[in-house]
């Protein structure tokens, strides 16, 4: 199985699809083949990557979507028991995309239902509870992917239960606010609920052959996403970076913990508010890193983009190195 990493955070405008966005192309950059899958009803990762142009076509007017992750699916609430033709975009050489869909907030009402069903051990139920993880799995076969990248959305919902258990590993980007400490609170017991009530329903599964995600859902660890610099922060606001690792010890992984700030085992990176340069890249459809001085990347810009390079460089080294010794 090609292994799943996924990015979570209950908190919208946290900065998690622009970091999977840079990511993937950072991955890829370094030979690394890429597939970016969507599933953030928001789409905004999908709007990352393709123009205008790219939207129209995979949301057509009127017409029965069938271009994104939303289209696949649909054979499946029909009853259908496979599986075909997903849809990928090849991006780069070695970086594809799934595309997302809005139509995605409108299923979680059946993946609720379905969750449930599954501890009746109705096979249709497993299938449905276990399609974004068959989609994901045939998309990354199809484009002969070696990482999965997931984007999602904030919240605690279906949807975000359903593609969390196709994840073998989560990484939480986090900012160094009040936000992130309670976000922590909600969704590292929420992880360890759905890990387990998945252990249960898969054990009720009443076709062997059927193939179901393991529902791993292991924490890799955090990246702590820097805000801009602020002068009218109150004080209290700067003991936040110091109280994550102890809150995601005790909430994601249930233990405490006794480290701080780059000490920290979980911390994955530290990275960088690039402040002008995300709108700058956002508005040329690069990462940060690939930047020029025809995308207007003058100076004090362009020496940022190029340290961007190396700054990803070293969180995708260190996610593979996580990967492998997760795989070991």
């Amino acid at each position: 199985m090609i292994p799943v990493v996924a990015f979570f955070n209950t908190r919208a405008g946290a900065g998690t699809t622009t970091l999977v966005y840079n990511l993937a192309w950072r991955l890829a950059d370094s030979g690394t083949r890429v597939l970016a899958a969507d599933l953030d009803p928001q789409a905004s990762l999908t709007s990352a990557f393709l123009d205008e142009d790219g939207l129209e076509e995979i949301w057509p007017v009127g017409q029965a979507v069938s271009r994104t992750i939303w289209g696949r699916r649909e054979p499946l609430g029909l009853g259908a028991g496979s599986i075909v033709n997903v849809p990928s975009r090849t991006v780069a050489s070695s970086l594809d995309l799934i595309p997302g869909d809005p139509a995605l907030s409108s299923y979680e009402g059946e993946l609720s239902e379905q969750w449930r069903s599954c501890l009746s051990g109705q096979e249709h139920a497993f299938r449905i509870t276990s399609s974004f993880w068959r989609i994901l799995q045939q998309a990354g076969l199809n484009s002969e992917a070696e990482i999965i990248l997931v984007d999602l959305g904030p919240g605690l919902g279906a949807v975000n239960r359903t593609a969390l258990l196709a994840a073998d590993l989560i990484v939480f980007p986090l900012s160094p606010d009040l936000f992130s400490i309670q976000g922590l609170r909600s969704f590292g017991p929420a992880i360890l609920r759905w890990r387990k009530e998945w252990k249960d329903r898969r054990e009720k599964n009443p076709t062997p052959s059927l193939d179901l995600p393991g529902g791993d859902m292991t924490p890799a660890g955090y990246v702590l996403l820097e805000q801009a610099v602020r002068l009218d922060l109150p004080a209290a606001a700067h003991q936040w970076p110091a109280r994550i690792p102890f809150e995601y010890a005790q909430s994601v992984l249930g233990r405490q913990s006794v480290l701080a700030g780059k000490n920290d085992p979980h911390r994955i990176a530290l990275m960088k508010h690039y402040r002008s340069l995300i709108p700058m890249a956002q508005e040329a459809r690069k990462p940060v890193f690939h930047l020029k001085p025809a995308d207007g990347a003058l100076g004090a810009h362009l020496t940022a983009a190029n340290a961007a390079n190396a700054e990803f460089g070293v969180l995708a080294s260190e996610l593979l190195s996580r990967l492998r010794n997760r795989i070991r």
